[in-house]
């Protein structure tokens, strides 16, 4: 199915991670997207309707960003991700794919898991995971949103991939930004119709410089139709 051209609502984004290089990566990325608050901090600490946390595909909260999640928390929400995982995927979540599920807390009222590896730790720093676990965070957004509109309004990310990942906080960022430009374009009738899109230009991504930018056009799936920027 093809991805609709979309006029999206707004919605507060906020990039935070105690890393350094990655909101240095990131100022640079999003230099020309003012909207986007960017700072250092834990992902804690932000009063957001939404986190999104970097996972593997069976949503098991062990480690990095996960852990934390979990131990904020509380145990129970890996139990509620593995139920999402369980009845919406099989148990098994595809990277390009995310569930959104209620956190049981005030703030943030909302997890959106999205795996950016299949295993619990897994270098990924050759792939296009980043970019295609952020854009399915965005999907879950609208999504939710279709279910019950207006109940996220804000959403806190880290860097995607960046530690145990051990994706280069510079291609973190680009991707990320590749991931949060469909969002705003566009919307996908599922995330198999999102995979497809961003995989038939896998080529003008791959080859794109560390320093570069790419955005993804859904119009040209067929052909090789991601723009630089």
């Amino acid at each position: 199915m093809t991805a609709n051209r979309l006029t999206q609502p707004p919605l507060r984004v906020v990039l935070t991670d105690l890393d350094a290089g990655v909101v240095e990566a990131w100022r640079a990325a999003f230099a020309d997207t003012p909207d986007i608050e960017i700072r250092k901090g834990s992902i804690l600490d932000e009063k957001a309707d939404a986190w999104v946390n970097p996972t593997n595909s069976r949503g098991r909260m062990d480690g990095g960003t996960d852990a934390a999640v979990k131990r904020h928390l509380g145990a129970g929400i890996q139990l509620r991700v593995q139920r999402a995982i369980r009845d919406g995927f099989g148990g098994n979540l595809p990277v390009g794919s995310a569930v959104c599920v209620p956190s049981g807390a005030v703030t943030p009222k909302f997890l959106i898991p999205t795996p950016t590896m299949q295993e619990s730790s897994q270098n990924v720093s050759g792939t296009l995971n980043v970019a295609l676990a952020c854009a399915a965070a965005f999907q879950a957004i609208h999504q939710q949103n279709a279910r019950t509109p207006g109940s996220i309004e804000s959403v806190a990310l880290v860097g995607m991939g960046a530690r145990t990942g051990r994706v280069p906080a510079r291609v973190c960022a680009n991707l990320m930004w590749t991931g949060y430009t469909l969002f705003n374009d566009h919307r996908f009738e599922d995330f198999d119709d999102l995979r497809s899109t961003i995989t038939a230009q896998l080529d003008d991504l791959e080859a794109a410089p560390a320093t570069q930018r790419v955005r993804i056009d859904p119009s040209r799936r067929g052909a090789s139709g991601a723009r630089t920027r």
